[in-house]
């Protein structure tokens, strides 16, 4: 579509880019992509687009580029008109942003996944701009489209009706509208799939239906919807119904795709690892000449085995990274603590291998061994597995010669002294340590030498398991020590089960603290000289270490 032309000021593209493979945007998208003097596209507050990725290849030295970030992605926001208020103020913001270098003569193309006009971000500059400025909105090939190709599927034949639908719709809703229709996409899933999940199921579709991730990208992921684990699903993804002519025939590469059963849960004791079975799941594209390690953690190369070490973070699944996701997701193992193992949403295609706390090396071998044989092993950690947890244990037991050639990875995590330092304001803001007091795997007087080289040092410590039911006389003996270093007052921050149910975040002082409230679900975070604990205008307390230190 095309508006007049007003005055002398530049002109506004909407472009579509298609699905996700850059080979999929079309000639015209492309030549206007690399003409414009503005390029401008929509991205999280991490910074990353998907659409400027897909563009990259199109664009050209000099261009101005303008990142729209959105201010917040779910309805939790501290704007004072909520989520609804933040958005519309970005979006005028943003629609002011582009409308001064059009004003300046400049042409502007804002990028859109898929199609502008089909759910896309654009829109809401259109509303703002079209009226103003000469328009031009260049359609792309929709994800819709996409999938039904990925599939092998049609959407619809001769009187068939096509419905495209929201997630975001009640179930109950969303039920009566896919009872209604011949074939139907379901977008927007990521949070909402549970409920479309259960949408298909009160409709009667469930047994039709497919779900097809990031279509025409190097991380697509295709499969029968009533296998898919929903914390495996994110938003770039959607539910399709085909057509039901085309079903009843069998048409399609996928028409005969579909999910091994599951294998049981088994209990690692450390015995040798069972053979393993056969196994499907989600179809999982990689680039073809990526690094062995790369394809393996990525989902891709079934027959290259593997172990990556997952940081799960400290409890809350929020603060679980997208790359840890997506290495769970990947796994056909799972192998841990049982505690943390039961952390993950069971996905039936995987098998879980559970143990108690006190056989790290065995775990390690365990996971090696079934990663020697072609399986690709996630062994998983609370907080991060560099601290004080399993990625250690992979690698020392790794340099047995049997397991060289195994490629093992380490993803972080969000690990304790970060998640309880949040929540008390930021008291690891200058130099900091981390100490452990458990004396199962060093003796007492390596640890009570380095507690007395931290305090001497007015070093802020971050003191993991601090005490147990078996183990109290340590933390005592420490505190005796650092009260030796730090005056009565210095702020103490005692976090308990931080990011699970069950969180508490106490502050304190090292005079007050009392042993006795500590247990091993605790971290302390004991300040330094220069550590300060203030009240707040709301009556909250901040602690804070600053980061200048006097000289």
């Amino acid at each position: 579509m095309t508006n007049q032309p007003v005055g002398k000021t530049g002109r506004l593209y909407g472009v579509g880019l298609g699905p996700g493979d850059p080979e999929l945007v079309t000639v015209k998208a492309a030549r206007l992509i690399a003409a414009a003097d503005v390029v401008a596209y929509h991205a999280a507050r991490h910074g990353r687009s998907n659409a400027r990725a897909i563009a990259a290849g199109y664009l050209r030295e000099g261009q101005i580029e303008e990142a729209l970030i959105y201010p917040v992605t779910t309805g939790t926001t501290d704007h004072p008109g909520g989520y609804q208020g933040a958005i519309d103020d970005f979006y005028a913001e943003s629609a002011a942003r582009l409308a001064a270098h059009l004003d300046a003569g400049r042409d502007v193309v804002v990028l859109a996944e898929g199609d502008p006009f089909f759910y896309g971000s654009y829109m809401h500059m259109h509303k703002r701009l079209a009226g103003r400025y000469d328009t031009t909105v260049v359609p792309g090939v929709t994800s819709v489209s996409a999938a039904s190709a990925v599939l092998g599927r049609p959407l619809m034949e001769r009187d068939e009706v096509l419905t495209v639908l929201p997630g975001t719709l009640e179930p109950k809703d969303l039920a009566e509208r896919l009872a209604a229709t011949d074939s139907a996409a379901v977008m927007k899933l990521g949070r909402t799939f549970e409920g479309v999940r259960e949408a298909l199921t009160e409709a009667g579709r469930l047994d039709d239906a497919w779900y097809v991730e990031r279509a025409t990208t190097g991380r697509e992921r295709s499969g029968p919807l009533r296998d898919v684990d929903p914390a495996t699903v994110p938003y770039f993804s959607l539910a399709l119904l085909p057509s039901p002519a085309a079903t009843a025939f069998g048409s399609g590469a996928a028409a005969s795709a579909g999910f091994a059963e599951a294998p049981v849960d088994t209990t690692f004791n450390g015995t040798a690892a069972a053979p393993a079975e056969p196994h499907g799941g989600l179809v999982s594209l990689e680039d073809a000449n990526a690094a062995a390690l790369t394809r393996f953690a990525s989902g891709d190369d079934r027959g290259t085995g593997g172990v990556t070490v997952v940081g799960l973070g400290p409890g809350a699944r929020h603060w679980l990274t997208p790359e840890a996701q997506e290495a769970l997701a990947a796994a056909d193992d799972l192998v841990g603590y049982g505690p943390y193992v039961d952390r993950v949403p069971p996905n039936p295609r995987q098998r879980r291998h559970s143990s108690d706390n006190r056989v790290e090396a065995e775990r390690a071998a365990f996971a090696l061994d079934l990663a020697k044989g072609g399986r690709r092993v996630a062994v998983v950690s609370s907080g991060d597995p560099g601290v004080f947890a399993m990625a250690a244990a992979v690698l020392e037991v790794a340099e047995d010669p049997r397991w060289q050639d195994v490629p093992i990875r380490i993803i972080p995590g969000l690990t304790a002294a970060q998640a309880v330092a949040s929540r008390a304001g930021a008291p690891l803001g200058h130099d900091f340590c981390i100490l452990s007091l458990s004396d199962r795997l060093k003796p007492w007087s390596v640890i009570e030498s380095r507690l007395e080289a931290a305090a001497a040092a007015d070093l802020v410590i971050a003191v993991y398991n601090p005490a147990s039911k078996s183990r109290r006389a340590q933390l005592v003996r420490a505190l005796e020590l650092l009260r030796g270093h730090r005056r009565p007052g210095t702020p103490v921050v005692v976090g308990r089960d931080v990011g699970g149910p069950a969180e508490s975040v106490r502050i304190t002082t090292l005079a007050a603290l009392d042993p006795a409230t500590v247990d091993m679900r605790c971290l302390l975070i004991i300040g330094s000289s220069q550590t300060r604990a203030v009240t707040r205008g709301d009556g909250t307390t901040a602690v804070f270490t600053p980061r200048h230190y006097p000289a």
